[in-house]
């Protein structure tokens, strides 16, 4: 059996819209990365915030160094930015799926090598090609360039199969925009499901930002009502969460571990605030009390119904749950009662014939009694002429 320890980005630089790092250099590296910020910078920050025309074409500079003894092969890649499951933007290469209203990816506007090899003690400047769209448009193009050092920091104990990886990467991020106009984040609410996190049952609201703008401090209020089985009540509320432009992810509002997911009617309700802002319009409390205002705010009302078979494989998946016991699952009782139906329908029939073959056999045939009455007619028939004879005589 192998576990592979989770991987471990540990950002250069990261992105916040008005709270940004420095570059950030940690012992677990071999080599340390510094972005070269060029003229049309906006503000002085640790990543590549440009601005730049339409159809523009530009070459940027970051410098690896290699301070150890070791030669360091460093791989590269670009990625668009997404939003994860956390409510936490990640610049790095994933399995999230592009959200349908991105226009605009940033893997298809730039271009680097794949991989720099460093030789011990030694510096290099690795060049990202960045090309504008052609096209004019409001909003920003955001996304990453991860710096990963190849086969590093592996630990292996082949002792009970145990393997252990560790993995490390810089992330700075890179966004283009043609103007410094910001464009005002929005909220949608796709579809409401339940699913699982960490093989733990959820019901998963999909939030999705369709603006090329960025939704910061976040601050949402979930509730579940069900409405099958009113006894039914599960919350989640969660702050400063933040979304890229053009991205989408899920909600999860947990049921609560060991508690089994109930098929039924359900109806969510939810509050998303947007952008902390002492003259904002929407105010509400924090998890202290503490009062609180945002400049956006979005409120959601959603029915869902979850049916017995999903419900069913989930709570099977669902590491928390017990298994049900038999004589608790309707299922089971249903088959036991028609398999007695069953048994009864099939006891009744055949007592039903048996019955009818027992009169069969105490009833005469219709033709024996008929000849029966034939002859007791002919009986009487012969008494009667009998009887007229001897009055004759």
């Amino acid at each position: 059996m192998k576990k592979y320890r989770k991987i471990l980005l540990l950002i250069a630089t990261i992105f916040t819209l008005g709270a940004m790092s420095k570059v950030a250099y940690a012992n677990e590296f071999n080599f340390s990365v510094n972005p070269v910020l060029p003229e049309n910078q906006i503000g002085q920050s640790g990543y590549f915030n440009l601005e730049m025309n339409p159809g523009q074409s530009q070459t940027l500079t970051v410098t690896l160094k290699n301070s150890t003894e070791k030669t360091v092969i460093v791989e590269e890649a670009i990625a668009s930015a997404t939003t994860n499951i956390n409510g936490v933007i990640e610049y790095s290469p994933n399995k999230i799926k592009p959200d349908r209203t991105l226009k605009y990816n940033l893997a298809d506007y730039a271009t680097m090598p794949k991989e720099i090899t460093l030789t011990p003690k030694s510096s290099q400047q690795v060049k990202i090609n960045v090309k504008m769209p052609d096209e004019t448009f409001k909003g920003v193009i955001a996304g990453g360039i991860t710096f990963k050092e190849k086969d590093s920091g592996t630990t292996a104990s082949k002792s009970k199969g145990l393997s252990i990886q560790n993995k490390y990467a810089y992330v700075v991020a890179l966004l283009m925009q043609q103007d410094k106009t910001v464009v005002a984040p929005d909220l949608k609410m796709n579809a409401v499901a339940p699913g699982q996190v960490n093989y733990r049952n959820v019901i998963n609201a999909n939030l999705q930002n369709p603006n090329a703008g960025y939704l910061n401090q976040m601050y949402a209020q979930a509730t579940i009502k069900g409405l099958s089985n009113t006894s039914l009540s599960y919350t989640a509320n969660k702050e400063m969460m933040q979304m890229a432009p053009n991205t989408n992810f899920d909600y999860p509002i947990a049921i609560g571990e060991g508690k089994r997911l109930e098929a039924g009617k359900y109806r969510l309700t939810m509050t998303v605030y947007g952008q902390k802002d002492a003259n904002g319009k929407y105010s509400s409390k924090d998890a202290a009390g503490k009062a609180q205002k945002f400049d956006y705010r979005w409120q959601f009302t959603r029915d869902f119904t979850i049916s017995g078979e999903t419900a069913r494989k989930l709570n099977a998946k669902d590491v928390t749950v017990k298994p049900e016991a038999w004589y608790k699952n309707w299922l089971i009782w249903m088959g036991i009662i028609l398999i007695l139906l069953a048994l009864l329908f099939l006891f009744f029939l055949l007592w039903k014939r048996r019955k009818d073959e027992e009169d069969e056999e105490e009833q005469p045939s219709e033709k024996e009694a008929l000849q029966a009455q034939l002859e007791a007619i002919k009986a009487q028939l012969n008494e009667e002429s009998k009887e007229v004879s001897e009055k004759d005589e």
